[in-house]
């Protein structure tokens, strides 16, 4: 009687899935600590909240650039909803004599932003603020278009968990004069 000789591929084919097994299980464990980290990264906190800034003051200064005559309601409606503050009671506080004012002049403003960037933030006071730089062009009752390229400062307050304008002028453009 011959003695039956166990293949060796039998004896592999365990072992390897064994380590397999074992190397999958520690990149599983590597992947899960580094995404774990990530997601509770105070730099991604912060990265995350300069975003929502920058978005919010984007399309607050492209709010307050756009009004259509013909609209007026809707388009001051969204100025208002836009801000918080100073800001805002000086919106609704003055929205009586600029509708008449708009009502007269019969112009179609539309704002376009060309960039942005956050100039500061303070996460933790709910502050920022942000350079816009847009393209306004208006529309004339007589049909004329003219377009006009600005850059604006703008103040945001997290307000109820959103980013509001709290204020807003013209970023002064060029140097100063040595001489």
């Amino acid at each position: 009687m011959r003695g039956r000789l166990e293949h060796p591929m039998k004896r592999a084919v365990p072992a390897l899935a064994l380590a397999l097994t074992l190397v999958a299980g520690g990149f599983a464990a590597w992947a899960g600590q580094d995404w774990y980290g990530a997601a509770h990264d105070e730099q991604a906190a912060y990265a995350a909240q300069r975003d929502a800034a920058l978005s919010a003051g984007e399309q607050a200064v492209q709010n307050l650039n756009t009004l259509d005559h013909r609209e007026l309601k809707r388009g001051l409606d969204l100025w208002e909803s836009s801000t918080t503050g100073e800001l805002h009671e000086q919106l609704a506080s003055g929205r009586d004599e600029f509708t008449a004012q708009m009502k007269e002049a019969k112009t179609v403003s539309t704002a376009r932003v060309l960039s942005g960037a956050v100039t500061e933030l303070d996460d933790r006071a709910g502050r920022a603020r942000v350079l816009v730089a847009l393209r306004v062009t208006v529309k004339a009752a007589d049909g004329a278009k003219s377009d006009k390229d600005s850059r604006m400062l703008g103040e945001l307050t997290r307000t109820d968990g959103r980013w509001k304008l709290s204020a807003l002028g013209q970023a002064p453009v060029g140097g100063t004069s040595t001489g």
